[in-house]
Order: C-alpha cells, then structure tokens, then sequence
C-alpha cells in the first residue's frame, strides 16, 4: 500500500493497483467534516501526489452517506482559529489548490452530499453520483455564505441560472437532477457508484503522470481567460516541455512497437 492509513482516525485509505482511494469515515454522522478530516484528507492526498505508484485518487463515504456537511457541534467544540482567521483562510485556499494541483480526483457520491460535503469536491476532476443521491449547498439555510470557491464553481458546472438557483434557494437535489444541469458528471445506480468511479481513476492513472498535470494546470488557468493568444502560449509552453519528457518518448515508442505504453513503476 503507498499510501500508509496508519495515524488516520476519520478517513480509511486503500490502494488498488494505480488508484487510492480514501474513505471519509464516520457513518455513524454521515461522514460530517470536521477540521480534522480535512487534515487528514489533505495529507493522503498529499502523500499520494509524491508517490509514483499512484495515477489518480477516489474519495467516497463510508456508510449510506458521502458527507452531510460540517459536524456543527465539532466544530464548534474545536479551539482551531475560525475561518475568518488569515491562518485557517490560508487553509481553505489551500484546499482548492491542492485540488487542482493534485493527481486526478474523482468524487464518488454514494449518498448525502451537503454544504461543505459538496463544495469541497466542485473543484475535483470528476464526480460521480448516485441516482438517489442528496445533494445541497445549503449555506443560505443556515445565514451562511458558499465557500471553497463554490460561488465560482457552481456557475462553471451549472451555468449561471441553476448555479445561482442552487446557491440563492439552497435547495436539495436528486443525484438524476443534478446530473442533467452538471452539477455532478455521471449518474449511475446505488451499488455501481464506486465501482464507476474505480474504473474511470483507473482510466486516468494509466495517462503519462507528467502530462495529467499539464493538462490540470492549463484547464485550470484557462478556464476563465479571455485572451486566446495568451491560451494558446500557456499550450505552446507546456507542450514544448512535453516533447521533452520520457513519457512522451515511451508514447512513441509503445505505438511504434505496438504496445500499451507504461508511464509508472
């Protein structure tokens, strides 16, 4: 396992051949996020980014639940800094940049997925959702505002009128309603929703490493960029250095010999 789950008390951590997936673990609140949970799920992914063994990363929940949103009694039990604080400011920001630096991530949304349970897997890759999966970002509901950059990442999924619906009503939709404005990628039934997931990371992990973050790092920059010259030079930039890498070398290689190219140990 490259991964070792040893010191995680809110997250399991599995690898299957090129592809870990983490578990956030507390069924009994239906995986409620805590301050710790975030700690715990920052640092796998952190160690799974620096292992070359791993191509790409699931996250599910265990039980009947993805995540219901911040344990509220937890949170406010814990002494760390509140969110306004600059350190714990610095620590969301840092959550969606790590997500976008990051391996491929992949949602697997087994259940409820509400609040932070939803806004803190908008800036991953791919989410896959269960037909009968609730999903809200109910900040309004509780006198809150969207965070996480949720405000950015609604619109970019939904576009502007289902993302500003679900973020103004604080609404709860379906996994099949949230699959056909975007909000979430693939819909599939109950039992098949990890095991699509596991098949789409497994897709991804067999893709050259170092292009995978290329090709992150260009959609996330050129996402919202206006100026199509400058897009285009951000492309020219990474695709020289592309050129010059050893998995560009073993692509050639493999479709000339007519194999299945091997991008990691």
């Amino acid at each position: 396992m490259a991964v070792s789950g040893s010191g995680f008390e809110q997250i399991l951590v599995d690898q299957h051949d090129a592809v870990l997936q983490i578990t956030l673990n507390r069924p009994e609140r239906m995986n409620a996020w805590t301050r710790q949970m975030s700690a715990e799920l920052t640092s796998a992914i952190e160690a799974a980014n620096a292992d070359d063994s791993v191509g790409a990363i699931v996250v599910t929940g265990a039980g009947r639940g993805f995540c219901a949103g911040a344990d509220i009694g937890a949170v406010f039990a814990d002494k760390t800094p509140a969110p306004s604080d600059a350190k714990a400011t610095n620590q969301v920001s840092d959550w969606v940049a790590l997500c976008r630096r990051s391996k491929p991530l992949i949602a697997a949304v087994n259940g409820a997925s509400v609040g932070v349970g939803l806004t803190m897997i908008l800036p991953f890759d791919q989410i896959v959702a269960s037909e009968d999966a609730k999903l809200s970002a109910r900040f309004v509901k509780m006198g809150l505002v969207p965070e996480l950059a949720s405000s950015h990442f609604l619109i970019s999924r939904c576009g502007y009128g289902a993302g500003s619906w679900l973020a103004l009503s604080g609404t709860t939709i379906l996994g099949t309603e949230a699959g056909r404005i975007g909000l979430v990628d693939r819909v599939v039934a109950a039992d098949k929703v990890l095991e699509c997931a596991m098949s789409m990371a497994t897709e991804l992990a067999a893709n050259p490493p170092t292009q995978l973050r290329f090709i992150k790092e260009l959609l996330t920059v050129n996402a919202v960029e206006s100026d199509l010259s400058l897009v285009q030079q951000r492309e020219m930039e990474r695709l020289s250095e592309a050129y010059e890498t050893a998995e560009h070398a073993e692509a050639i290689s493999a479709f000339q010999e007519k194999r299945t190219p091997v991008f990691r140990p």
